[in-house]
């Protein structure tokens, strides 16, 4: 019963990482060409670790749950709303737009879109995401152990890192809400 909807949102969601992956090295080639610097290399790769672990988690974990969460509109909307708002963040950014801390000397720190309401959109996006596509199928352990690992990584490491990134290159308060 639930085999062909974990099939499809799968597939979904392996096609979006895909495609947002190829336009993230289409802008990183941009950015270096514009004198971008790198910076966070070295944690990147626990990005990749934690997604791959989230979707074959919630797969397997909803597999055997063996139907979808009594929610699951719910929670299927809240990943909807989600996806609105990722999107957003990418056409806000644009070119800048990438899953790497790519630092372009001089360039301004957007503040439009999304961005001018809160500082990492994209990650609430993703925190969001990380929640709702596990519960969907009932796969709460997947949903919590995604969503911790996920505060841990941005907490601890991504955000101090692009703060440390801007202020380092570019000299601009990052605080600025």
């Amino acid at each position: 019963m639930v085999a062909w909807p974990i099939a499809a949102m799968a597939i979904l969601i392996t096609f979006q990482r895909l495609t947002e992956l190829m336009l993230a090295q289409s802008n990183r080639r941009w950015a270096l060409a514009c004198g971008a610097q790198e910076y966070g290399a070295e944690h990147y790769c626990l990005f990749f670790i934690l997604h791959l672990g989230w979707l074959v988690g919630w797969v397997f974990e909803g597999r055997v749950a063996g139907g979808l969460a009594s929610f699951w509109p719910g929670w299927l909307g809240l990943f909807i709303c989600a996806q609105l708002l990722r999107y957003w963040c990418i056409t806000s950014l644009g070119r800048c737009w990438n899953t790497r801390i790519l630092i372009i000397p001089g360039q301004k720190i957007v503040q439009s879109g999304p961005y001018r309401l809160m500082k990492h959109p994209n990650y609430l996006a993703v925190a969001i995401e990380l929640l709702a596509v596990p519960l969907i199928f009932g796969a709460v352990k997947t949903a919590a152990i995604a969503t911790l690992c996920n505060a841990a990584l941005l907490l601890l490491i991504r955000i101090p890192a692009e703060g440390r990134a801007l202020k380092l290159l570019c000299g601009q308060d990052v605080d600025r809400q």
